[in-house]
């Protein structure tokens, strides 16, 4: 099923942007590329601290993360080429949006005292990064079993030509930028939208596994059957079916007299 945040930018926000006669065709409003997510680990904490952000980065994501690998020796860092300095995760397409929905909806609320985000994270390009200093805020991280906190960088890489116009689109999506003074309540709402939607998914996956199950008791049926009484049952179901035709022909010309007899 398509994650709802997709849905909502090709049937809303694509629409509202392109009215802004900022763009001379729909393929030129700009759009989320993808979203990086770095979790950096100072060598000198060892493979344990770093084997549990690669887990953490794992249940957060979805996806396996890439081991990040210095480029340069620094004498200062104690830090030598080719040793590890963190993991990162590339989303795109469909868990892109889905990481997107949950970092709206239910991370960042969980945030003490959250405030909403400072919109100076953009780098002049379109892109937008926010630092995150506590993993846990994720529901999916189980806070019993943490370690160690874990801080994060999230970039959301988007094809707006400058940062207004990648502003106006991250926050079509719902992103709590501090500076429109209602970034908790625009927070509340995305997360009360995610679980109608959930809540939508579920109802009708319960309709459809309800649906599938009186077909095969009704299949079951018919076949305990004979074919004679397979044969009587299509025979009386065909006759209703003409019955029922022969009445709805006549209620629409009763009304069509009705109708002609008033325009008279």
């Amino acid at each position: 099923m398509i994650p709802r945040l997709q849905e909502k930018y090709q049937e809303e926000i694509r629409t509202k942007l392109r009215g802004l006669d900022k763009y001379g065709n729909i393929h030129q409003v700009p759009k989320i590329d993808k979203i990086v997510v770095h979790m950096g680990v100072s060598p000198e904490l060892g493979k344990e601290v770093l084997g549990d952000a690669l887990k953490d980065m794992t249940t957060i994501t979805g996806r396996k993360p890439t081991l990040n690998k210095a480029k340069v020796s620094v004498a200062n860092f104690k830090l030598r080429e080719g040793m590890t300095t963190g993991c990162r995760v590339t989303l795109r397409r469909q868990t892109m949006y889905e990481f997107l929905d949950r970092l709206i909806a239910t991370a960042l609320p969980r945030i003490r005292d959250f405030r909403g985000i400072n919109s100076k994270g953009f780098d002049g390009f379109g892109n937008f990064s926010v630092g995150i200093d506590d993993q846990s805020i994720f529901p999916e991280i189980d806070v019993d079993k943490v370690k160690h906190t874990q801080g994060m960088d999230i970039t959301i890489v988007t094809t707006a030509k400058n940062d207004d116009d990648a502003y106006e689109l991250l926050k079509e999506f719902g992103m709590p930028f501090s500076e429109n003074g209602a970034a908790k309540k625009e927070a509340e709402e995305a997360e009360q939208k995610r679980q109608e939607a959930i809540k939508r998914e579920a109802e009708e996956a319960a309709r459809a596994e309800a649906a599938e199950e009186e077909e095969k008791k009704e299949a079951d049926r018919r076949a305990a059957l004979s074919q004679e009484e397979r044969d009587k049952e299509d025979a009386e179901a065909k006759a209703n079916e003409d019955t029922d035709s022969e009445e709805n022909k006549d209620n629409n010309e009763e009304s069509a007299e009705a109708d002609d007899s008033k325009n008279k």
